[in-house]
């Protein structure tokens, strides 16, 4: 382990309270924070994604995060590639990273060191497949990559449509699947030295009161103004209009839902999706547990990394 680059990872469900731990901890270890959420790196999108708030910036310095138009798609090797270059920023100026988010293909990949050789983007065929998505629905384009890259399909929701059509593109671009791509460009040892940690809570209800009070929160907040948002500029925003707490508000705007209606199809999406992330948490290595929302989390953390 000598040499390697130490760093901090947090992750958890959705509202498990990742943003204020890795501000508490920011603090006490002279650390700033890497976000690894997909979509906090969105500009101008902050309430239905649980971008930190002003307060939470002022107490640490928060990077990947609004970085990015929302017209714009951005991989996870786009991710890795920013993370990796602002943990050896912050490591150069002697400043922990702490890489804290809900999105398991981010952390992992980075975790793993994994290398992305892209090929150059292909706009003939991307148009192909979206067409062909618009044609054939959602379900049908993942079947496909079900019958190429079984593996890979296993780890994406099927309303996962950005990602479904990229590994769909890579396919056809390169003749190899997204899985055999992934396992060539892995080196034999993890380039960091990661105290790993995922947030738990120990009833799932307690989770899902979590998730219920957030949804509330949000809906306070403006989340309704920022989905009308998103609804009116969807085909440009193609990723931001897949992400849950967006698209559960379309069908408010078509008039085919009530709000309420539409409320609680998000609070029933974002447990689902929390669900999700908790089995993902099982799939990486050397992960330490800490209850979430718990005010002694920090010190205990910190501690352990300094030991």
């Amino acid at each position: 382990m000598a040499g390697k680059v130490r760093l901090l990872v947090l992750y958890g469900p959705t509202a498990s309270g990742k943003t204020a731990l890795a501000c508490a901890l920011a603090q006490r270890l002279g650390g700033e924070v890497i976000s690894a959420d997909s979509m906090q790196i969105y500009q101008g999108l902050t309430v239905g994604t649980a971008a930190p708030t002003e307060q939470e910036m002022r107490q640490a310095v928060h990077h990947l995060v609004g970085f990015v138009p929302p017209e714009q798609s951005f991989s996870v090797a786009q991710w890795t590639a920013c993370a990796q270059q602002k943990i050896q920023q912050l490591t150069a100026r002697g400043v922990v990273p702490i890489v804290a988010g809900g999105t398991g293909l981010y952390i992992s990949s980075l975790l793993e060191g994994v290398r992305f050789a892209e090929p150059p983007g292909d706009d003939a065929l991307r148009q192909r497949l979206l067409c062909e998505l618009k044609q054939l629905g959602a379900q049908a384009m993942l079947e496909r990559l079900r019958e190429r890259d079984p593996a890979y399909a296993a780890r994406l929701h099927p309303n996962n449509t950005v990602r479904v059509l990229r590994a769909l593109e890579r396919i056809e671009q390169t003749g190899t699947t997204v899985t055999q791509q992934l396992a060539a460009s892995r080196p034999k040892q993890a380039p960091y030295e990661a105290s790993v940690w995922g947030l738990v809570y120990d009833e799932r209800q307690a989770l899902y009161a979590a998730i219920e009070q957030r949804v509330d929160r949000m809906l306070a907040q403006g989340l309704l103004r920022e989905a009308g948002f998103v609804y009116e500029n969807r085909h440009r925003f193609h990723t931001a209009a897949q992400a849950i707490g967006y698209k559960e508000f379309f069908d408010y705007f078509e008039g085919r839902r009530t709000q309420q209606e539409c409320v609680a199809a998000l609070k029933q999406a974002t447990r689902r999706y929390a669900k999700r992330q908790l089995t993902w948490m099982r799939r990486i290595d050397g992960l330490q547990t800490e209850q979430a929302c718990d005010a002694g989390a920090a010190v205990r953390i910190a501690q352990a990394f300094v030991n």
